[in-house]
């Protein structure tokens, strides 16, 4: 068992490793790429009431999970808060990271996309850092027209999460996964020492053109 472990775990570490990271400028034009893919899906799309009162909206667009009895994932995106006057902030940058274990094997890329439904959720990740399940109860998603044909724990779960492969948008348990701010590239964008809050309470200035667009794209999708 020993032997498989550490077999697991020498072909699991370079797989994830492979996965360079995007150009934060790039990282958010296939954030936007995503968001716009997913309003094509009316069907089986996330429901457009919990877009529209949604705290905050993640996008981890291209996240690589990877298996061999030890599993693991990681990826990077933009998170956006709902400001007071219900306008959407510009973004953060983020890493969202986990890991499980069981029969699981392959390499696999999918488009992960959190739907925040409280402030509880907003206030951890402001801080720097949680848990989805520990720090916030966390749900897969309902899919579909409307929110309120779910009958999903009577929509009680504080964020819902979505996951995209294959073409469809389904709802997905990622309990356990960690959400990071990426300080690295929110420097790179938006200048040395700049916080998240400051983002969030929009005191930055000569936002890039990909940035403002994953912003944009928030305030259309979630107006209708």
């Amino acid at each position: 068992m020993r032997r498989l472990l550490l077999i697991g775990m020498a072909l699991l570490l370079p797989a994830l490793a492979a996965h360079a990271e995007d150009p934060p400028l790039v990282r958010a034009s296939n954030a936007v790429r995503v968001m716009n893919d997913i309003m094509q899906a009316p069907d089986k799309a996330i429901p457009q009431d919990l877009l529209r009162n949604a705290r905050a909206i993640a996008v981890i667009p291209d996240m690589i999970k990877a298996g061999f009895i030890f599993g693991g994932r990681r990826g990077e995106g933009l998170i956006s808060v709902k400001s007071p006057d219900g306008t959407w902030s510009n973004p953060s940058f983020i890493t969202m990271t986990g890991g499980s274990v069981g029969f699981q094997a392959g390499v696999s890329s999918t488009d992960v996309i959190l739907v925040f439904r409280t402030q509880r959720g907003v206030d951890s990740i402001v801080n720097g850092k949680f848990t989805l399940g520990a720090d916030a109860s966390a749900a897969a998603g309902p899919v579909g027209r409307t929110a309120s044909a779910s009958t999903d724990a009577q929509m009680k779960a504080e964020i819902y999460s979505y996951s995209r492969s294959r073409g469809l948008f389904a709802g997905v348990a990622l309990d356990g996964s960690a959400l990071r701010i990426d300080y690295d590239a929110n420097a790179a964008v938006y200048g040395a020492g700049v916080t998240p809050r400051r983002i969030f309470e929009g005191g930055v200035s000569n936002v890039p053109t990909p940035v403002v667009d994953f912003r944009d794209r928030l305030e259309e999708y979630t107006s209708r």
